[in-house]
């Protein structure tokens, strides 16, 4: 299993150019968001728990497996998005709205990759899904 530093190091390698670094620090939070919101909007009930909770926790358990820090990182993440889907929801239709912002931020994110040069590092490995909030909030708070 790869480290956090691992994962970063290689996530950086498509991520050089200003631009695209601009691009990312803007897109990626609004896919991130964007997707726990829609993910939260599925109907589809486990018991007590909806589907996509169950879906986030699994996400969670697998930055759990990277340590304390990016853990308690995107704790706080999926904690501001459901705040921000209860808000998008007040609205009206935070389906649409959600998926709006989900499209936009993605084409943001392939011109940012058309500017870099360098094709999504999710083409790889889709594991750098997960990788691109920790590296936005890495590129402003943490070094390493």
């Amino acid at each position: 299993m790869k480290s956090l530093k691992q994962w970063f190091s290689e996530y950086g390698e498509s991520h050089q150019n200003p631009t695209n670094q601009v691009i990312h620090k803007i897109c990626v939070p609004l896919i991130f968001f964007s997707i726990i919101g829609l993910l939260i909007q599925i109907p589809f009930a486990l018991g007590p728990t909806r589907l996509g909770e169950v879906l986030i926790a699994v996400a969670l358990g697998w930055y759990m497996t990277l340590g304390a820090l990016p853990f308690l990182v995107m704790v706080v993440q999926v904690v501001l998005s459901y705040a921000l889907t209860y808000a998008v929801s007040r609205l009206g239709n935070p389906v649409f709205i959600l998926s709006a912002i989900f499209v936009l931020a993605w084409l943001g994110q392939f011109k940012g990759h058309q500017i870099e040069g360098k094709k999504p590092s999710f083409f790889k490995d889709l594991q750098f899904l997960l990788i691109g909030p920790l590296w936005v909030v890495k590129s402003f708070f943490w070094k390493g």
